[in-house]
């Protein structure tokens, strides 16, 4: 998925009369004329790149990613004109029990990093292309009576998206959109179905939430299930994590009709969300610190070192490199987190041993020769 994509991508499965495409998008004619942009989000990115590669006829594919996305907007806190999203799209899945897994394991997320206490789970449903086009009626005939009060991108949107007022973010709207007429009353007997069964497996799973009749998701491509993790600890930029069904999405961009769901959360908010919580995230650190003393040792040990790299796995070594005092090299191992000190001087050189100190508990040293080193890796440092 590279960072530059086709305008035309964004504008086919976005929607041209979203905020996105609108008024956020960075675009450019490239030197060949071509209308060029930074990608905003991931989803339709995902289904281009899916398509060209051929994964979607008569297969299911879970996949994720993980980059940085561009937007317009005005900086503040939690946004950013360079942000970066973790996403995750799912494909050829019809059923519910696919939307359960996706919201139960941004669920599991949250346990993970401690926070689950501060989001909670707003859901909607959108029904079909055609059970939302009968309800637009409904709506643009109820909002037709308050156009004294509409600001001027709900005037626009009254004739261009209507659903999209719902999703206003301006106070003065708010009770005319609370006593608006709710797509949920007004879905066809399938989507009803299909969203009664979402609720009553979430409930099974002990899975809180909130049925949000005015979640629309600024985007176009969404039908069925719609979702939000939402935060209070943030400010205006509540929303740490959104998504939803697409099932139109692969057929609009010129592939096959293929059911999918995914969502993306931005990472600039979830740390902002962390930090806000008070919780403290310990740094990685290296499990072995090598300190290398004279010329002959380095010789020796960074050979020894490469090689022992390629025998295990998962382990950290960290080598220290711009010389130094055999005391300000400890000092530096002790620092570094490191449980254990791998000591090369040229005794140790000319012995083709390593001296193994325990950084972490009082114990005698040790000397092991490569293969000896090894065994003792794989002995202490059990993946």
């Amino acid at each position: 998925m590279p960072i530059v994509e086709k305008t035309e991508l964004f504008k086919r499965s976005i929607g041209e009369v979203t905020d996105i495409v609108e008024k956020e998008m960075y675009t450019f004619d490239d030197r060949n004329g071509d209308s060029l942009t930074l990608r905003p989000e991931g989803t339709a990115c995902c289904v281009r790149a899916c398509l060209q590669n051929g994964l979607l006829h008569n297969q299911q594919q879970r996949l994720w990613y993980m980059g940085p996305m561009f937007r317009h907007e005005r900086p503040q806190k939690g946004r950013y004109r360079q942000f970066h999203q973790m996403g995750v799209e799912t494909f050829g899945m019809a059923g519910p029990d696919i939307d359960v897994e996706l919201i139960s394991m941004i669920a599991r997320f949250w346990k993970l990093l401690g926070i689950e206490k501060e989001v909670r789970l707003e859901i909607n449903s959108l029904g079909t292309n055609q059970s939302r086009n009968e309800y637009k009626k409904l709506l643009v005939e109820y909002l037709t009576q308050y156009k004294d009060k509409l600001d001027e991108d709900s005037l626009r949107r009254l004739t261009t998206n209507p659903l999209r007022v719902l999703d206003s973010k301006n106070p003065e709207l708010k009770d005319v959109i609370a006593n608006a007429p709710k797509l949920l009353d007004h879905l066809d007997d399938e989507s009803a179905s299909y969203f009664k069964l979402l609720c009553e497996q979430l409930d099974a799973l002990g899975l809180s939430y909130v049925i949000n009749t005015s979640l629309v998701r600024g985007l176009d491509y969404y039908s069925q299930t719609v979702f939000e993790w939402v935060t209070d600890s943030l400010g205006a930029q509540g929303t740490v994590c959104a998504g939803g069904r697409y099932d139109g999405l692969v057929e609009q961009l010129g592939g096959r009709a293929t059911t999918a769901i995914g969502f993306a959360m931005g990472i600039e908010r979830l740390v902002a969300m962390v930090e806000q919580s008070g919780i403290k995230i310990e740094p990685n650190h290296p499990d072995i610190f090598v300190i290398v003393a004279g010329e002959h040792a380095q010789k020796f040990a960074y050979p020894i070192i490469e090689s022992v790299r390629d025998k295990v796995n998962d382990i950290s070594i960290l080598v220290n490199c711009d010389g130094g005092s055999f005391k300000s090299q400890m000092k530096r191992a002790d620092k570094s987190g490191a449980d254990y000190a791998f000591i090369v001087g040229d005794e140790e050189a000319e012995q083709k041993v390593f001296a193994v100190k325990n950084l972490r508990e009082d114990v005698s040293q040790q000397k092991l020769n490569q293969d000896e080193l090894v065994k003792f890796i794989k002995t202490n440092f059990k993946s």
